[in-house]
């Protein structure tokens, strides 16, 4: 009979860490942010507020994988609502179990969940990409445990899969983006010296660890010259409720082969920035921007098809833009991915299901295609 092990304690996953660290590496399509560095680092700077729900799932002895979760209050019209899910945040485009058997893993988690005391309103799993990795198995879950999905798109992202080689990748784009990039790196030439600089360490394995906190440094620098240095929204690289987790992180991700910094220099000073993270071949890009002076020379422009083109040559396989700008990454993409959440109003729940209610009243305003669009699995 398979079985469960429920960690509420972010120390104890310590103990738990060569497990996970094997497990990660045989996960469909894994990104960094699945990794327990992501989890530990995060959980320290936003999990104050929050109930850890990790389950360890073993079968015959043997782990077949862990099914991480969280308990949020979220502020909804209806008022506070307590939402078990994924410990994300939508900090990264895509979430799922950890390890080579996510059916067995995601069937028996929601089977504990359904069978062990409630301490949640509704369960929202959010950031599943259901054409690519997930193939019906999250609803198929919460079906077998007595739970009914509710099928909600989520984001639309978009991505750059690297298939071929740069030469075909840049044959596919529109002559006219061509002539434009081109343009762009024409003019920034005239005004000196353009370099690229991509700092991805090894980690710790590989005893090249250096976080290069001068490069994170300068990312930030560029970004409070931008917009995003008046912007109050919390989503940027330098804003003072994420700054320092995201530095944290910097030094975290540089030992755990998991970093990927990118500044265009001219003349040794940096005047754009793509701040990414990276698993296996995937890219994960989190912030990007330019100095606004040089804005009529493209320099994210610039930066970005250097950042590509290196990608291709250095064997990548995906580049994630993340959720949301869509017409600005439009130039750049193959694919426009759609990521959807599964959520499950228990009956016993009634503001649970005054917000199943409103969902589905919102699907028949807004028809299928819109990203409130609520539908049972």
């Amino acid at each position: 009979m398979p079985s469960v092990l429920e960690i509420s304690e972010i120390d104890d996953l310590a103990d738990h860490r060569l497990l996970w660290n094997a497990l990660l590496p045989r996960t469909r399509n894994a990104t960094f942010f699945q990794s327990l560095d992501w989890l530990v680092t995060y959980w320290k700077h936003f999990g104050d507020r929050q109930r850890l729900r990790v389950l360890v799932v073993s079968s015959a002895g043997e782990t077949i994988g862990i099914l991480p979760l969280a308990v949020r209050t979220e502020t909804t019209r209806l008022g506070p609502i307590r939402v078990l899910g994924y410990p994300l945040d939508d900090w990264g485009t895509f979430y799922g179990p950890i390890g080579p058997n996510p059916t067995a893993t995601l069937a028996v988690g929601m089977a504990y969940v359904q069978q062990t005391r409630r301490d949640w309103d509704l369960l929202d799993l959010r950031n599943i990409d259901a054409s690519n990795c997930d193939f019906g198995r999250t609803p198929g879950a919460m079906r077998l445990a007595g739970m009914q999905p509710y099928k909600q798109a989520w984001g639309e992202g978009a991505v750059v899969e690297m298939d071929g080689t740069w030469g075909e990748y840049w044959q596919s784009r529109t002559r006219k983006w061509c002539r434009n990039v081109r343009r762009c790196q024409r003019r920034l030439a005239e005004l000196g010296e353009i370099t690229h600089y991509r700092y991805r360490p090894k980690g710790r394995a590989s005893d090249d660890a250096d976080p290069r906190y001068d490069l994170f440094d300068d990312c930030c620098k560029v970004a409070r010259a931008s917009w995003q240095g008046s912007s109050t929204n919390g989503t940027t690289l330098c804003h003072h409720s994420v700054r320092d987790f995201l530095r944290e992180l910097h030094a975290v991700a540089a030992g755990a082969d998991g970093l990927d910094t990118n500044l265009l220099l001219l003349d040794g000073e940096p005047i754009a920035f793509a701040y990414n993270y990276h698993y296996q071949g995937r890219v994960s890009a989190l912030r990007v921007g330019f100095d606004p002076q040089y804005s009529g020379y493209g320099p994210g422009t610039v930066l970005q098809s250097l950042v590509l083109e290196d990608s291709f040559r250095r064997g990548d396989r995906l580049y994630d833009f993340g959720v949301g700008s869509l017409p600005w990454k439009r130039p750049w993409q193959t694919s426009v991915l759609t990521t959807y959440r599964y959520t499950h109003f228990p009956l016993p729940s009634a503001r649970a299901n005054l917000l199943r209610l409103k969902r589905l009243l919102e699907s028949r305003i807004h028809g299928p295609e819109h990203p409130r669009y609520t539908v049972p699995a």
